[in-house]
């Protein structure tokens, strides 16, 4: 779907995109949110975290 990515890419070079991309790095920053993403992530997965 090249038509996809192309227009993500241009969402995240827009102003707008760069605002939510610097959100996100800030939220993700945040020991707090990260264990609360990890902690989602793992629920998702299946509670015991990576399988190999």
């Amino acid at each position: 779907m090249p038509g996809l990515i192309q227009k993500i890419q241009q969402f995240l070079r827009s102003p707008q995109g760069q605002k939510m991309t610097e959100q996100a790095k800030r939220y993700a920053s945040d020991p707090k949110n990260r264990a609360k993403a990890q902690e989602m992530l793992k629920k998702f997965r299946g509670g015991s975290g990576p399988k190999h």
